[in-house]
């Protein structure tokens, strides 16, 4: 089968070879519909996100279950299903809790399929339990790849801060990409809070403003922190969202998030913050860098997407184009999320 692959910095090639995997016990063969095109890709490409190399890139994974080991039981060939991201032990506390992305065990396995081990950058992926599997029912596979990352990230980080975000509150979404284009529908379907977009491009602000932003402000403007205080008033935001997580877009949400707010930074953008007790960062402020969500939030972001509230903006490339889709990627030329087509 063909397969696109990591093989260590900046090597990303594509395999036509590569053996189709067979399921036994627990293990459900997928037949890949498409595989999303993360940012976070980018950083193990770099070296950033340090991983041994070898593996089959691809951690937004959607498609019809094609095989089964003898011991899976609820689902059957030709169900469409989410592939849940990040693949804990299973066995400890937080997997027992659904949160397999805060699995005790993380730091000595691999993340996840696309994260380490092969992932579904490919005809077919095998997926090591029938636990990691959400039904879709009616939904798009061939579009529905992304809801697992793009759109369950941002929920999980939004249902944390849900209590704070009232109808007399402002929210701060910095980044209108993959992540943030589905942050803006999320926040426009869970709560009343006012919201506030912030990008680079002109382009992007357009789309916030037909998604449920009631103001956007271009973040390059050396003002940008004044412009939101004027619209938030003296409180400024109760909630602020970065999706890009650079240093300049952490400053911003440092400078606009009031007391006991919410600054969660879910971008890679590598930023740096200097901390200080007085100044920085407002009393009583949470700063959080959550990691995905859990595989029940999985669940709730496909009832929103089934609802018809979460559209996702996706464009679609075959799987041979996935070396020039990073390129693209890399210099900020896809809309939404990108995903591969085998």
């Amino acid at each position: 089968m063909k397969a696109v692959k990591f093989m260590g910095k900046n090597d990303v090639r594509i395999f036509h070879d590569v053996e189709k995997p067979t399921p036994k016990g627990d293990e459900v063969l997928l037949k890949i519909a498409a595989a999303g095109v993360c940012h976070s890709d980018l950083h193990i490409i770099d070296g950033s996100i340090p991983v041994p190399p070898g593996f089959t890139l691809g951690h937004e994974n959607a498609g019809w279950i094609e095989e089964v080991g003898d011991s899976v039981t609820g689902f059957k060939k030709g169900d469409a299903v989410l592939v849940y991201g990040p693949w804990g032990c299973g066995h400890c506390k937080p997997c027992q809790q659904s949160t397999e992305n805060y699995c005790d065990h993380q730091s000595e396995m691999a993340l996840g399929g696309g994260l380490g081990i092969d992932g579904g950058m490919a005809e077919y992926l095998l997926v090591p339990s029938s636990r990691l599997l959400v039904p879709i029912y009616d939904l798009d596979p061939s579009i529905a790849a992304p809801l697992t990352d793009a759109a369950l990230t941002p929920y999980s980080a939004i249902r944390t801060s849900l209590e704070k975000l009232t109808s007399d509150e402002y929210v701060v979404v910095i980044g209108i990409g993959g992540l943030g284009h589905m942050a803006l529908q999320i926040l426009s379907s869970v709560c009343a809070s006012t919201i506030i977009a912030c990008d680079i491009s002109d382009e992007k602000l357009a789309y916030a403003k037909q998604h449920g932003a009631a103001h956007v402000i271009n973040s390059r403007d050396a003002d940008a922190a004044e412009q939101i205080i004027k619209i938030t008033g003296i409180k400024k935001a109760k909630v602020v969202l970065d999706l890009v997580g650079n240093t300049a877009t952490v400053k911003l949400a440092a400078s606009v998030v009031g007391l006991n707010g919410d600054m969660t930074i879910v971008g890679l953008g590598g930023a740096h913050l200097d901390w200080q007790a007085m100044g920085v960062v407002p009393f009583g402020v949470n700063l959080k860098n959550p990691y995905w969500g859990s595989r029940a939030e999985l669940m709730e972001v496909v009832g929103l997407a089934r609802q018809g509230k979460l559209h996702l903006e996706v464009e679609k490339f075959p799987l041979d184009q996935a070396v020039e889709v990073y390129d693209k990627l890399e210099h900020g030329k896809i809309k939404g999320r990108a995903v591969l087509i085998p």
